[in-house]
């Protein structure tokens, strides 16, 4: 059985959205603003040199400028995890608009945190969610900027399991995480160990990008496409050698579930009788 996400620009009606800022030591370079290199005529005319936002800033202004219009109120709350001595503290910024995106400095927490510790951002933004559900909130969604290097993933993965059972249970609502990496070091390994977690009644409740490599910004909510959108009306869908496997005739879902034989490399996707 083949199951496939088709990739485009969720509207979810209630969605609250949040973003988490790696605040610890392990980021410092992150944050650093760095001189741009002077060519020599700006050197030796004693021009000062041209200092650049720092690698977490610009993510977060495009971030915050797109995610504000998927929240249902276009304001996010935004803060840095992992501060303080032990990395368990929380620098809560406020909730920012996209209107004001690029407006906004992202330097850094007040104190970074000497340990990478998920489970405190994962606790604020559920508690900030059973507050805003009593404004009108219907499902959640947080980004989690980081290097990806947690030392606590063991009780990540045991906290996301009772959040996935508040949620099926209904004490929660729906709420999904995005962890997106920066800096050259991520830990890719130890973000795709946690996202691949499948939560019984909810299925994949993470998923992870790499900020780098984001060509869509559909991409960063991908995580929030289910199979009761739609994406167009009807498609068929061929395997490898031309065979018909699977005919959507009145509406074509945002996720497609069919089967191919066995050997199956490749399926191809027809809509409005264009070819993907």
């Amino acid at each position: 059985m083949v199951r496939a996400t088709l990739l485009h620009d969720p509207t979810v009606e209630g969605l609250d959205m949040a973003i988490y800022m790696d605040g610890s030591a392990s980021m410092s370079d992150e944050y650093e603003n760095k001189a741009k290199t002077r060519s020599f005529w700006e050197w030796i005319t004693s021009k000062p040199p041209e200092i650049l936002p720092n690698m977490v800033e610009p993510q977060v202004h495009w971030m915050l400028e797109y995610l504000a219009t998927k929240d249902r109120n276009g304001l996010l709350r935004v803060a840095y995890w992992a501060c303080g001595e032990g990395g368990s503290q929380i620098e809560v910024i406020g909730e920012l608009s996209g209107v004001d995106a690029k407006k906004n400095k992202f330097p850094g927490p007040i104190k970074m945190g000497r340990r990478t510790m998920l489970v405190p951002a994962l606790k604020d933004y559920v508690n900030y969610m059973r507050n805003q559900v009593k404004e009108g909130a219907k499902q959640g969604c947080a980004v989690i900027i980081t290097d990806g290097e947690l030392h606590d993933a063991d009780e990540v993965k045991a906290y996301s399991k009772q959040i996935a059972a508040d949620i099926v249970g209904g004490r929660l609502p729906k709420m999904n995480f995005v962890l997106v990496g920066v800096g050259k070091g991520v830990n890719e390994e130890q973000l795709e160990e946690i996202c691949h977690a499948e939560y019984p009644g909810l299925g994949h409740m993470w998923c992870h990008r790499i900020a780098e490599e984001i060509t869509e910004v559909a991409q960063l909510v991908a995580v929030l496409v289910d199979e009761n959108m739609t994406v167009a009306a009807g498609g068929t869908v061929y395997d490898d050698r031309g065979g018909v496997v699977k005919v959507y005739e009145a509406r074509l879902p945002a996720v497609l579930e069919f089967s191919v034989y066995e050997g199956c490399k490749s399926f191809t996707l027809e809509v409005s009788g264009q070819k993907h």
